[in-house]
């Protein structure tokens, strides 16, 4: 009699979870008050709010955005912003300065100066986009355990500037490899609490989505109505590219973002801004013919006079006119760039493999807010 092993069979394998979606449950019109709020605030104290109106629509943001049932937590504070901002300034300020008198001691200098001058300004740009990246993660708290960032700033700096070089000798053709090789450093120095991210997306794969927008971009110049098309749909490729390389441990996010979702919005700021000029330019009208009254001059001679250039009245008028100008298209891109692209974004994101996360390790420290303070100083961004 032949003998026979038998096993047991082991419990039945459990089908993995379905995806999870990513939701928002903030309103518009919160936002927009927020929003407006925050620009008469700006307005009054010459924009200084700005710090505390950025830190307040981060927390609106990142608050409302939805996990698995869990919202976001953003624990930065405008304060940091102010002082990163001050700090940074004392830094860039001198160069400013040293760079305005080598203008002034020989014009040909001041050319020559300028190369290296620009090669700075952009090394230092990169450095601040990766620095303020690792200020932001490090405000972000989801489930009581914080996102933070490790790695070097000035590796990431040298590494987009030698990038750089390489787009600009292959006319912008290797953009989306360079984009890949930052976002692969950046996420391979993230962290959800012990939990390494990576990014999986190529730069080859971001080609294929795109390529035929790289060469409709000359086109924009001739046929500049075609622009918001254009770049919207690229924006569009690439978020969706982005999010779904991004992994962290066995997380992993997909996007179905389709590729006319943002162009809508790129739309409605120009009509915004179109609106807004034409208020303005009837506003800077109806200043000058209060100036010109208060002159006691006809209005016509009133412009071919000294008087317009000296007109205190007028400048202040239209210094005030400008600010809310400017601070009512600030209102303009928050609402429809910042939020509602926002949204967007998140409406079209699953969340593969969220299980991972639930038995997390905190870790990493708090990052201070220089890099922000730079960015800012430097008019620069990234994601």
């Amino acid at each position: 009699m032949n003998e026979m092993s038998w096993t047991p069979p082991g419990p039945p394998s459990l089908p993995s979870p379905p995806p999870m979606p990513v939701a928002f449950s903030g309103s518009r019109g919160e936002f927009f008050h927020l929003v407006k709020r925050g620009a008469g605030l700006e307005f009054v104290t010459l924009g200084f709010y700005r710090f505390w109106l950025t830190t307040d629509i981060r927390r609106h943001l990142w608050t409302h955005t939805q996990i698995d049932g869990d919202g976001a937590e953003y624990t930065g504070r405008g304060k940091e912003l102010l002082i990163g901002f001050l700090v940074a300034l004392a830094i860039l300020v001198p160069i400013y300065l040293g760079y305005f008198l080598v203008g002034l001691e020989a014009e040909r200098v001041k050319a020559f100066a300028s190369i290296p001058l620009i090669a700075f300004f952009y090394l230092f740009g990169q450095f601040a986009i990766f620095r303020a990246r690792r200020y932001r993660l490090t405000r972000t708290v989801w489930r009581g355990v914080r996102f933070w960032m490790s790695g070097s700033g000035w590796i990431y700096a040298l590494k987009a500037s030698l990038w750089g070089l390489l787009v600009m000798v292959t006319l912008g053709l290797a953009m989306p490899w360079r984009t890949a090789a930052l976002e692969r450093y950046k996420m391979r120095h993230s962290y959800y609490g012990d939990l390494q991210g990576s990014f999986e997306g190529t730069g080859w794969e971001f080609f294929k989505r795109g390529w035929w927008l790289w060469l409709l971009a000359p086109v924009v110049f001739v046929v500049w109505p075609l622009a918001p098309f254009i770049y919207g749909a690229f924006k569009a490729v690439e978020w969706r590219w982005w999010l779904s390389g991004i992994r962290f441990g066995g997380v992993r996010l997909e996007s179905g973002l389709p590729r006319s979702r943002l162009i809508g919005l790129y739309w409605k700021v120009i009509g915004w801004m179109a609106v807004l000029g034409l208020i303005f330019s009837a506003y800077l009208g109806l200043a000058a013919t209060l100036a010109a009254s208060v002159s006691g001059e006809e209005f016509g001679e009133f412009f071919k006079s000294q008087e317009f250039s000296k007109s205190i009245l007028l400048l202040a008028l239209a210094g005030a006119g400008y600010l809310m100008f400017a601070l009512a298209i600030n209102i303009v891109l928050r609402v429809y760039l910042v939020r509602d692209l926002w949204v967007r974004v998140l409406e079209s994101i699953n969340i593969h493999g969220i299980e991972a996360a639930d038995n997390v390790s905190a870790r990493g420290e708090l990052a201070n807010a220089l890099g922000e303070g730079f960015a800012d100083g430097l008019d620069v961004a990234g994601f």
